[in-house]
């Protein structure tokens, strides 16, 4: 996950809306079983999944009250302490 990507994202569904981002995930979602895909663009569309799935869930928590600065580095801490477990 890159927080540029998921912060840039965040403003896309603060100006538009969130289910732009429900719609495109479950496009490249469906995109994913293609079988004559290789890897490494099955590896770009799951990174990219993951992006807007983060950014889904850092607009939750602004929605819920959290500063946009705090929801990122909190997510993004969440993130890092799930990869080190």
């Amino acid at each position: 996950m890159k927080l540029p990507i998921i912060k840039h994202l965040t403003g896309f569904i603060e100006e538009n809306d969130e289910d732009f981002i429900v719609e495109t995930i479950e496009t490249l979602e469906s995109l994913t079983e293609v079988p004559s895909l290789k890897d490494e663009e099955l590896d770009v569309m799951g990174e990219l999944i993951s992006n807007m799935y983060g950014a889904l869930e850092v607009h939750k928590m602004i929605k819920e009250g959290s500063p946009k600065k705090e929801a990122l580095n909190n997510f993004m801490q969440r993130v890092l302490g799930s990869i080190d477990t």
